[in-house]
């Protein structure tokens, strides 16, 4: 894909997202604050947007990076996110990673699975599945690795 039309085809994608309220996982952006995203390569349809290489969308304080995003619009705007290959979300609280990350504004709640480390403050979590609300700022976290158990570290409040 040249520059040109990569640059044309990322500014039509930033519309496309733009039209999702919210297109993104926050807790405090709103979708008026606009997207900053990066690729190394990028597609557009009429329904999705992909991006492909150190690919990362920002929206306010919240940011989801990954190997490769694709966004797909639905009748009101984008309906889902999926991120493949070493997932990062990142809010202003807390951080998630693992290898696969689905996000689906419908419902406010982003999936990340493989391998998941959860961390907020020195806080740690590890399992195999999150569900996260972005609404509710919860998150319900599935067992994982060797032994099949979810497993963490959790320090006392103000003892930083």
């Amino acid at each position: 894909m040249t520059r040109t039309t990569l640059a044309t085809a990322l500014l039509t994608a930033a519309a496309l997202l733009g039209m999702a309220s919210p297109a993104l996982p926050q807790s405090a952006p709103t979708a008026s604050q606009g997207f900053a995203y990066s690729a190394d390569d990028g597609n557009l349809t009429p329904t999705t947007v992909s991006l492909r290489g150190r690919a990362e969308i920002v929206q306010g304080g919240n940011r989801i990076r990954a190997n490769a995003i694709e966004a797909t619009r639905g009748g009101s705007g984008v309906s889902r996110i999926e991120a493949t290959g070493d997932v990062y979300f990142v809010t202003p609280d807390q951080s998630m990673r693992g290898e696969r990350a689905v996000y689906t504004p419908g419902n406010d709640e982003i999936v990340v699975t493989g391998d998941v480390v959860l961390t907020q403050g020195r806080n740690v979590l590890t399992g195999n599945r999150v569900v996260y609300n972005t609404r509710t700022e919860t998150a319900r976290i599935e067992g994982g690795g060797g032994n099949g158990r979810v497993q963490g570290v959790f320090y006392p409040e103000g003892d930083n």
